[in-house]
């Protein structure tokens, strides 16, 4: 049975400065918004954050930005958040930017144990300064190296005790890729079911790749409302 946390602050209470920190989601869709309400009220700093993108001003990551906890920020996107766009031009934020695709690759590869591979996203633009390049079958690669993370912040729409996760369609993004990379993987639920409960078929990610639960009603914000006129 994995830990079942009784609230966001005991969940993340590990968390220290300066950790690296991979953070499940896509915009606002399947992000732990509860663990990271936690950071901020904990005030956690200097922290170095692995994810698509930074949220929106004021919801996910997006929060942790506003109060200057982020010091450097590994993702593939910076639109739809006006304070990341400001603090990446004025300095405040060293920004790694990765293709998407090789983004959720370093991930994977950091789960899997495979320290780098190559790819032929990025050859010839600034994503390869500095990096090793080789040519395979007459076409140009550049090492990537994988990615680690102290603690995994993920979010799933239900586990059993095991920790056995499912998730729920889209949301599923980068959370299982994440939960294998970190070395302590916390996954914020909205369903906790009796082991059994969950068809083996089903799991999305085993619960060996998860070391805590924390159940918790999510708000699931919207980034952008369309409706039709």
């Amino acid at each position: 049975m994995k830990p079942i946390y009784t609230s966001a602050s005991e969940a993340i209470a590990d968390i220290q400065d300066g950790m690296t920190l991979m953070v499940g989601g896509f915009g606002l869709v399947g992000i732990p918004e509860q663990l990271i309400l936690a950071l901020v009220e904990k005030e956690v700093k200097d922290l170095t954050i692995i994810s698509n993108n930074c949220g929106i001003d004021d919801w996910g990551l997006g929060l942790l930005l506003h109060k200057k906890q982020i010091k450097k920020m590994i993702g593939s996107y910076v639109g739809e958040n006006k304070e990341f766009e400001r603090q990446v031009l004025s300095g405040e934020i060293e920004v790694e930017l990765t293709p998407q695709g090789t983004l959720a690759e370093k991930i994977r590869a950091g789960g899997a144990g495979i320290p780098a591979f190559y790819t032929p996203a990025g050859v010839g633009t600034p994503i390869a300064e500095g990096k090793e390049t080789r040519i395979f079958d007459g076409k140009e690669y550049v090492l990537e190296e994988a990615l680690r993370a102290d603690f995994s912040l993920i979010r799933a729409a239900k586990a059993d005790r095991f920790g056995n996760l499912i998730y729920n369609k889209t949301a599923q993004n980068f959370n299982p890729i994440m939960a294998a990379a970190g070395r302590f993987t916390i996954a914020e639920i909205e369903e906790l079911v009796k082991p059994g409960d969950i068809d083996p078929n089903q799991v999305q990610t085993p619960s060996i790749y998860v070391q805590g639960l924390f159940q918790a009603k999510q708000e699931k914000r919207i980034e952008r409302l369309m409706i039709r006129s």
